[in-house]
């Protein structure tokens, strides 16, 4: 046996040890996410299936496993990892905020009864993951749209909104006027939510806040300051993050501006700033559906090759590539 074969086995026996002793349990966690967050749904489940099978405690693990299983559509299997996530670490307040996305997946395609039994729970978690972390501003965010899009009956209220809205003002003034548009967009009070929206830009510039005031002019076929706002948001996005993704689904949904869209997205795949906020696998199945549109099947074929191999047990992605 050569020098380098041997050291070759022996770093694989560390390895294996250490994994066993539970004292490289926090590099591989750290290795999942980069998985997940690069769309390699496969190989992230593999990962984390064979970390929490050596130790079924490890909440972290659990918590990235259910935001694979959600970025797929999975809602029975999300909900699990994201039950195990709170029952190991009750007070983590990104695992109560997974746990109430993932019940809400689930709510969006049940049926009416069922939904309003899970609405109570998708409620009762946001709240829980903003009271242990009043700093977690996604938390806050989503369960502001809770209160703007729920009845009364299952927690919700535009009082309730505007309360949240004060609050957050302080420390995160631009989600607390984006917050504040969706109140007045849902009393239908169009000038004073598009003030809101545009105060939500004036206090951060973020790609988001431009992002979400050309959604705003999307929805009052306002399209060209749609576009512009949406070129804005782009542009504010040096990373070149999610928020292309979002100005990509705005344009298609609008059918606007194809060659852009597309021109986004392939930049998305090729940014070192991918994230589970816009799956990889689900960009390129996104991608693909717009080369199909525009004419250019053969590129459509290899967007779905590249989307399925990645999360191959993506449905979706599976009937694209049987129609392509």
């Amino acid at each position: 046996m050569s020098f380098s074969t041997h050291l070759f086995g022996l770093r694989h026996l560390l390895l294996f040890i250490l994994l066993f002793t539970g004292r490289f349990l926090v590099a591989d966690d750290s290795e999942a996410n980069a998985l997940l967050q690069q769309g390699r749904m496969d190989e992230a489940t593999a990962m984390l299936q064979t970390l929490l099978a050596a130790q079924p405690g490890d909440a972290e693990a659990h918590q990235l496993l259910c935001r694979v299983y959600y970025a797929q559509d999975m809602g029975e299997p999300a909900i699990h990892e994201c039950e195990a996530a709170v029952a190991h670490a009750p007070n983590n307040s990104e695992n109560h905020m997974w746990l109430a996305r993932a019940y809400g997946f689930k709510a969006s395609h049940a049926s009416p009864f069922t939904a309003l039994r899970l609405a109570g729970r998708v409620h009762s978690e946001f709240e829980l993951a903003v009271q242990l972390d009043p700093e977690n501003v996604q938390a806050m965010s989503d369960v502001g749209e809770y209160y703007v899009a729920a009845p009364p009956l299952v927690g919700g209220g535009l009082d309730k909104a505007q309360a949240l809205a004060a609050r957050m003002q302080p420390k995160f003034p631009s989600q607390s006027h984006r917050l504040l548009a969706l109140i007045a967009e849902k009393r239908k009070e169009i000038p004073t939510a598009e003030a809101e929206f545009i105060n939500a830009v004036a206090a951060g510039k973020t790609p988001d806040a431009y992002i979400d005031l050309g959604h705003f002019y999307k929805r009052q076929n306002q399209l060209d300051k749609m576009l512009e706002n949406l070129q804005l948001g782009v542009a504010a996005d040096r990373s070149k993050g999610s928020p292309l993704v979002d100005a990509a689904s705005i344009l298609t949904s609008a059918k606007s501006s194809p060659q852009l869209a597309i021109s986004l997205l392939r930049t998305y795949l090729a940014s070192p700033a991918k994230s589970d906020n816009a799956p990889a696998f689900k960009v390129h199945l996104q991608l693909g559906d717009l080369l199909t549109l525009t004419g250019d099947p053969v590129g459509a074929h290899r967007e779905y090759i590249a989307a399925s191999s990645l999360a191959s047990n993506y449905v979706p992605t599976r009937k694209a590539l049987q129609g392509s």
